[in-house]
């Protein structure tokens, strides 16, 4: 991926536009849904996603259905992590699955869209095994895009 297209990309993710898909996906489940865009790094990228995962409390949710969308644009590579309540409910072919699909529309430079129907395809999954409860429901971990270091 070229420099100005890691800039487009990291440009594209409109950090207002994936809250509110984060927003809209968690109102019908109680499964939290996280995303974290990393600044450049060498090495591996999982390792470094499941330490995001670590930092960000995803598997702080009381039923352990968090579920992180880590992206780094500059080196074109993301991970899709979910806790282990989703997990073994879902198997790693729906991670595959999500990932599979993003993919498509990032290589087609549709960067916001593929990240907003990997959040929406995981709130589906999340809804289906975790539905909200609005007598016991809460938002277990922030909505907003981080920004974070590694």
């Amino acid at each position: 991926m070229g420099f100005m297209h890691k800039r487009k990309m990291l440009r594209s993710i409109d950090s207002g536009a994936v809250k509110t898909a984060i927003e809209e996906a968690e109102r019908r489940t109680s499964g939290e849904i996280r995303v974290s865009v990393s600044p450049h790094f060498w090495g591996r990228v999982r390792p470094v996603a499941e330490r995001a995962f670590d930092r960000l409390r995803m598997n702080a949710t009381k039923d352990r259905n968090g579920i992180l969308f880590f992206i780094v644009p500059s080196r074109k590579r993301f991970v899709v992590l979910g806790d282990a309540g989703i997990h073994e409910k879902v198997g790693q072919s729906f991670w595959d699955e999500v990932a599979a699909a993003m993919s498509e529309e990032f290589r087609n430079g549709r960067f916001q869209k593929g990240l907003i129907d990997g959040i929406a395809r995981a709130g589906e999954k999340l809804a289906g095994h975790f539905p909200f409860d609005p007598a016991t429901d809460r938002n277990e971990l922030p909505d907003d895009v981080d920004f974070g270091t590694r």
